[in-house]
């Protein structure tokens, strides 16, 4: 066989397949005649034998004597235990030996347990990987989720001041409201608040976009009056917004005739006659 040729029959992969027990008997028997006739295969084929022993030394893991005596036992094949685990060294002549059937089996089931083990490794990493990527995207997820929610409120908000504002528009258009401001009292100066009052049918409305009122407790709520003739007449209590999800307007009782409007802070539920010291805002028709 010329150079040319028994290199490219050492580089076509058929000696590492010869070392790992995956040839046919006539494929293995061939290798054998061409390893008996040429040197070059001879050291190939113990290059190849050394490379994966050591390769599986390094990655092997390492069985119970238990373990191990059960496996060659199972498979019947004690007596060539030794020559099987142990590697050569380098000063040993390289040499061939034949396989028969058991042994083919041992080897293959060596490198096979290595194969595995190597991917247990890699597919543990694998999944560490995509553990952590996954609880990446979670956390992303639900930050799309809380940034979304905080976008859904600001439109809402939004929504609710353009509309407020549309309709505070449209009253001063028209002739028939009257627009009352009220300017905050000693109780709390910085207040501010408008109402609404139909010249026509009498309705009020008061719009909360227009409305800058302390925040109240859980046992308090704003009573809103009118002053008729010298005396006050309560025409309902409110509750400042605290979200979007009120409407800009809200519809008081109607009052047929008033000199000024006023709103004061009571209980629950309001009160018969305001509490004056509790007077937040005022104003005159």
């Amino acid at each position: 066989m010329s150079v040319e040729n028994l290199k490219a029959y050492i580089e076509s992969g058929v000696l590492e397949l010869y070392v790992l027990g995956d040839l046919t008997p006539e494929e293995t028997l061939h290798v054998e005649e061409m390893a008996s006739q040429y040197r070059e295969v001879r050291d190939e084929l113990a290059a190849i034998e050394q490379a994966m022993e050591q390769y599986a030394m390094q990655n092997a893991v390492e069985p119970s004597t238990e373990v191990e005596t059960r496996l060659f036992e199972k498979l019947d094949v004690s007596d060539l235990r030794e020559n099987i685990l142990t590697p050569h060294t380098q000063q040993e002549e390289p040499r061939i030996v034949r396989f028969d059937n058991n042994a083919g089996k041992v080897k293959t089931l060596r490198y096979a347990l290595v194969a595995c083990v190597a991917l247990l490794i890699v597919s543990t990493a694998a999944l560490f990987v995509t553990y952590n990527q996954l609880n990446d995207a979670h956390d992303q997820i639900a930050s799309l989720s809380l940034d979304k929610q905080k976008y859904a409120g600001l439109v809402k908000q939004l929504e609710f001041n353009n509309k407020g504002l549309d309709n505070m528009v449209a009253m001063f258009d028209s002739k028939e409201w009257a627009t009352i401001r009220m300017a905050g009292q000693a109780f709390s100066p910085k207040s501010k608040m408008n109402v609404y009052w139909n010249k026509k049918d009498k309705s009020v409305l008061i719009n909360y976009v227009a409305m800058d009122l302390p925040k109240t407790d859980p046992e308090h709520e704003y009573q809103l009056w009118a002053l008729v003739n010298g005396k006050p007449v309560s025409l309902g209590v409110f509750g400042k917004p605290d979200s979007a999800s009120n409407e800009a307007l809200l519809k008081m009782p109607a009052i047929q005739e008033a000199q000024a409007f006023a709103v004061t802070l009571e209980p629950m539920g309001g009160s018969v006659n305001p509490t004056m010291e509790k007077l937040t805002v005022m104003g005159g028709v």
